[in-house]
């Protein structure tokens, strides 16, 4: 991404650093300091930053659920983590990149199945 300061002198558009730009609602969005460091983000329509990334070729990228709980994490070293949440968003689930896992997954949940014992059969119910 071209930095805004080369954009302003392109343009010839006098400015001082830092070079700080906000969205409609206040939120930085670009900041530039006159060492050259720079950095952007980007916001959903609930406030959830989304998107951040830096001079240096940095990046992550975040989800989030209906609910503004985040859902999922991943930046440009490869690290991520994932999140699950019950109906009231208490955390249920997470797991990493790294090989950490806490909680049980939806996908990996018994709710629903049935199991035949002695004959009988029974649907499990989660808790």
């Amino acid at each position: 991404m071209k930095k805004v300061s080369d954009t302003y002198k392109e343009q010839g558009i006098d400015f001082t650093f830092p070079i700080v730009i906000k969205d409609a609602n206040g939120r930085e969005t670009y900041y530039e300091n006159s060492t050259g460091f720079w950095w952007r983000r980007e916001y959903n329509a609930n406030g959830n930053q989304t998107y951040h990334e830096r001079g240096d070729g940095f990046w992550r990228k975040h989800e989030y659920n209906a609910n503004g709980n985040q859902t999922y994490h991943v930046d440009s070293e490869g690290d991520w983590s994932k999140y699950e949440y019950d109906a009231n968003g208490n955390q249920t689930y997470y797991e990493d990149s790294e090989g950490e896992k806490i909680g049980t997954p939806r996908s990996q949940s018994c709710a629903g199945k049935v199991i035949e014992v002695d004959g009988k059969k029974y649907k499990l119910k989660e808790l």
